[in-house]
């Protein structure tokens, strides 16, 4: 509607009515908190009747209706109750991620506030697309694809943009941070890494390990939650008969560090009786938060790396141990352990699906290998002269990829793609001229970083 939307759903019980006075249960409500809860009235019922729609007085369970009124205090989805005693639907999840980005700005900065309008409305009506402002101040859009960012630019020109122009970069991918081996085993580091903290008087031994691809699918997945003191002996029992932890240690996890898309990362503590260390936990876990959304090598999410706090000494008087000296003394400590334990990038890949007539083959092929694909199996369709090719294309190399297969197969072969998972990059991005390191060197650089690397021994205090 002009000026507002019309949230739209199924009505699962009971029925509703203009002027209910209803509970709004946003994504991050938890039953029985107040948290992303609100408490309004729905203005009026429609009915959706092709693209028109008919004010109603009420809707019975069973029905799909549009609500008007409460379209600001949803954000792509949401559960409206009038009981205090409902629990909210689940939030969706996706098979793909948010993979492609593009930066946009106003052709004329006068429009900047109609374009930052525009990206809420945007980000309200699709459910994937992700926007948000970079450390540079750039407004990034990001979508799971070449073509779902098109459709996304078009609908923020045309019906969100009223008339105001504006510039889109090129598309970039988002790649992650992880690394490849425990901190320690290469000879170079240390086993540990200490860091002291800005006074000097607290110090924090960390390692790093990488963590196993069934543990980080199950986290990524929300298979492993966090549960609470109560019930930590049977959560340390599932961590050690599912993934091989030691139990002891699982009791002890005090975050996965899941921002919003579910970033898979742990900090465990496998201290001996250290004092005071209750009173820094939340500390350190605000440092492993911050440190996790943008690693040492480009600023991208780290992956997969499990942070062990192996020893700690505080200051015996509380005023030299809060936020301000742990978090800077944590942060550092997690960075030096990344440094030391063999850094890499992960890029994220697609599967590709590419259906085509048995004679085409051969220009599927050579598609493939010029764009770094990986073929993964060849299944022929029987009684027809079609196969059907399964691969795995770097989403850094999808940029015009279809055009170039529809012309190297002359039009036969119809692809289709959808973000399957990440990959290691193998090379080192530490060694220049590596592919990892041009991949880091073109991020800092987009980013406004620096354009050395940072140095070990700016994270490692020796004693």
């Amino acid at each position: 509607e002009k000026g507002r939307f019309i949230a739209f759903g199924r009505v699962f019980s009971g029925t509703v009515k203009a002027g209910n006075e209803v509970r709004i249960l946003g994504p991050d409500y938890e039953h029985g908190g107040k948290k992303d809860l609100h408490i309004k009235k729905i203005q009026r019922v429609l009915l959706m009747m092709g693209r028109k729609t008919e004010q109603i007085s009420d809707v019975p369970c069973g029905n799909v209706c549009g609500l008007v009124g409460v379209d600001q205090y949803l954000l792509k989805s949401g559960t409206i109750t009038s009981a205090e005693s409902f629990h909210p639907f689940h939030t969706m999840k996706f098979s793909v991620a948010a993979v492609v980005q593009v930066a946009v700005e106003p052709k004329n900065a006068a429009d900047l506030p109609k374009l930052v309008e525009g990206l809420k409305r945007l980000s309200k009506s699709d459910p994937l697309v992700k926007t948000s402002l970079s450390k540079t101040g750039q407004h990034i859009i990001a979508g799971a694809g070449e073509l779902h960012l098109e459709i996304c630019l078009k609908d923020l020109r045309e019906d969100y943009l009223k008339g105001a122009e504006i510039l889109v970069s090129e598309p970039v991918v988002s790649y992650a941070e992880t690394i490849s081996h425990k901190t320690g085993e290469d000879p170079k580091y240390p086993e540990q890494v200490v860091a002291k903290s800005p006074n000097k008087h607290n110090r924090l031994w960390c390692s790093a390990q990488p963590l196993d691809d069934k543990f980080v699918h199950a986290l990524a997945e929300g298979d492993i939650k966090m549960v609470g003191s109560t019930d930590m002996k049977a959560f340390g029992r599932q961590m050690a008969d599912e993934y091989g932890w030691d139990p002891n240690e699982a009791r002890k996890i005090w975050t996965f560090g899941c921002p919003p898309d579910g970033v898979p990362n742990c900090v465990v503590d496998v201290t001996k009786g250290v004092q005071y260390l209750s009173e820094i936990k939340d500390h350190v876990v605000g440092a492993f938060m911050q440190v996790t959304n943008g690693g040492i090598l480009c600023d991208e999410v780290m992956r997969a790396i499990r942070f062990n706090i192996h020893d700690v000494k505080l200051h015996a008087d509380a005023i030299h141990r809060g936020a301000g000296q742990i978090m800077p003394c944590a942060k550092k400590t997690f960075f030096g352990c990344q440094l030391a334990s063999g850094p890499r990038m992960l890029e994220p890949m697609y599967l590709v699906d590419i259906t085509v007539p048995r004679d085409a083959m051969s220009g599927v092929f050579s598609t493939l290998s010029a764009a770094r694909g990986e073929t993964d199996a060849i299944t022929d369709r029987v009684g027809t002269p079609l196969s059907q090719v399964k691969a795995y294309l770097p989403v850094a190399e999808s940029f015009g990829f279809t055009q170039l297969l529809r012309k190297n197969t002359g039009g036969q072969a119809f692809p289709q793609m959808k973000f399957s998972h990440w990959k290691i990059l193998e090379s080192d991005p530490l060694t220049e001229d590596s592919q990892a390191y041009k991949i880091v060197m073109a991020s800092r650089a987009r980013k406004g970083q620096k354009a050395e690397l940072p140095k070990f021994a700016d994270f490692y205090d020796k004693m």
